[in-house]
């Protein structure tokens, strides 16, 4: 480590520390992604929780914890070849000067709505070049978290949905496509289960 390193080469540099093999910390070296990934959503529900109560001291302070959880996780990962700490930055500042054509690039953007429509447009196509050439509309929900807790993945699927014409202001509309689902779902019945009044004991 350099005399004066930087905060955040002096952090990976402390992280390294506390999983050196020999000289570390013997509860960081027994840990491994799925043993962390608890604490990293902890983390960042107490980030949350700092904002909500307009506390920035805490604020920082959590964000330093959160910090922490994404150089745990990727000192791991260089520790078994895969990637390091600043590949994760660099993966991030790409992604964000893809995403940001109307900064980075020739595009423009008048408007919040115009970036964030420009946003999801550029990740459906991220999302269609990463599938199979199987259905595209296979990819559209393929990538919302499982984990994420139940009503925020609810509400991440129906944006996606929204964006395919899934999207309704009022209820009448809901209610006639449930029906048109319902009769869809009685035809298919009707083809594929047998009518068994038919069989006779014979």
């Amino acid at each position: 480590m350099s005399q004066n390193p930087s905060p955040i080469e002096r952090l990976k540099s402390v992280m390294a520390a506390l999983r050196d093999p020999e000289t570390g910390c013997p509860w960081d070296l027994q840990q491994d992604f799925a043993s962390i990934a608890p604490y990293t959503i902890e983390e960042a529900y107490e980030v949350v929780d700092a904002i909500e109560r307009a506390d920035l001291n805490d604020l920082k302070q959590e964000l330093g914890d959160l910090l922490l959880q994404v150089v745990f996780h990727s000192q791991m990962a260089q520790e078994q070849g895969h990637f390091s700490f600043d590949d994760v930055a660099n993966a991030i500042s790409d992604k964000m000067q893809h995403r940001h054509p109307h900064v980075f690039g020739d595009s423009k953007a008048n408007s919040a709505a115009s970036v964030q429509t420009t946003w999801e447009d550029i990740k459906a196509a991220e999302r269609a070049a990463k599938s199979d050439s199987q259905a595209a509309e296979a990819s559209l929900m393929e990538d919302v978290p499982l984990p994420l807790p139940g009503l925020t993945r609810a509400v991440k699927l129906q944006k996606r949905a929204a964006r395919v014409g899934f999207d309704w202001q009022t209820a009448l509309p809901i209610l006639a496509k449930l029906d048109e689902e319902i009769g869809e779902f009685k035809a298919e019945m009707a083809v594929e289960t047998p009518d068994l009044s038919r069989l006779t004991d014979e």
